[in-house]
């Protein structure tokens, strides 16, 4: 079967890319630090999650024209698909909608940290680069704290916002990298900007896209789930999954990365029905845009 929605292309985009100046990351524990999952071990519902047949062969194609999605669900969620060949955007209305990203934006923090050091002609020391792996692929907040530092905090936000192109973006109040609020759209934006080269740098986005085919555990859930288990490892993604208490919500946000798209996805809901609520939201979005690309 042809590879629909296999490995990107990381594409080098030309130019000089203005990074506000940070000092070397220093770590003061290797520990790996989860987010608080709560009801993380909680099984994704099956019913949401509705089967896809996969042809034997057929055409790379994106649902472009997708408008809606139908999933029963509770709270909220709404999702974006760009086609990044043609930078053709679709979704529903509500995609410009923000919430917070919780551990989705450590994709942007690695990117940051990666492509600012190369702007300095700092070569990241191995210890930096184990934690950029950390950060990604088992989303230590321990070393997102340390690299957000680095980057500058909120400083960061304005570089994404200004690099990626992002509409709806903006840094959290209170500062943190964890409520960092983005909109679906955006998140596909950021995805096209890791993919292109924009966000990483010519020398670092392989590396960075490798991290982020690499996520495992808690982590690996959501939106590549829904592709054939031979396809998913092409498929670069980085999820967040959060309880807010303040809120007494359930956040849940969804990146993927493939051939010539990227999807973004966020849900809120009511905070006790956990991570696996929202998990099987991203896996379903996944499943419906496959059945409506006729895959």
């Amino acid at each position: 079967m042809t590879a629909i929605v296999g490995a990107l292309a990381a594409i080098c985009v030309a130019g000089t890319l203005v990074w506000a100046a940070g000092s070397p990351v220093v770590f003061r524990s290797t520990t790996r630090s989860r987010p608080h999952l709560g009801a993380a071990d909680r099984v994704p519902e099956a019913a949401l999650i509705a089967p896809v047949a996969t042809p034997a062969s057929g055409p790379e194609k994106l649902p472009v024209k997708a408008t809606e999605i139908n999933i029963p669900h509770s709270g909220w969620f709404s999702w974006a698909l760009l086609d990044t060949r043609t930078g053709q955007l679709s979704g529903p209305s509500d995609r410009t909608s923000v919430s917070t990203t919780a551990s989705l934006i450590k994709a942007w923090i690695g990117a940051d940290f990666l492509r600012g050091a190369a702007e300095q002609g700092r070569t990241p020391s191995a210890d930096d680069l184990d934690q950029v792996e950390s950060m990604i692929r088992d989303s230590d907040n321990e070393a997102a704290a340390a690299f957000w530092a680095a980057n500058g905090e909120t400083a960061s936000i304005g570089r994404l916002i200004s690099i990626c192109r992002l509409e709806n973006a903006r840094a959290a109040a209170d500062g943190g990298w964890s409520r960092t609020l983005l909109s679906p759209a955006d998140i596909t934006r950021l995805g096209a900007c890791i993919a292109d080269g924009r966000a990483a740098g010519p020398a670092w986005t392989g590396y960075l896209l490798d991290q982020m085919r690499g996520v495992r555990d808690e982590g690996d859930f959501g939106i590549r789930k829904a592709f054939p288990e031979a396809q998913r490892g092409a498929i670069a993604v980085k999820n967040g999954w959060i309880e807010r208490e303040e809120e007494r919500e359930y956040h849940v946000s969804c990146l993927a990365i493939g051939n010539g798209w990227t999807v973004g996805v966020m849900a809120r809901y009511e905070i006790d029905k956990g991570y696996g609520y929202g998990a099987a939201i991203c896996e379903t979005v996944g499943a419906r845009l496959r059945e409506a690309a006729g895959r």
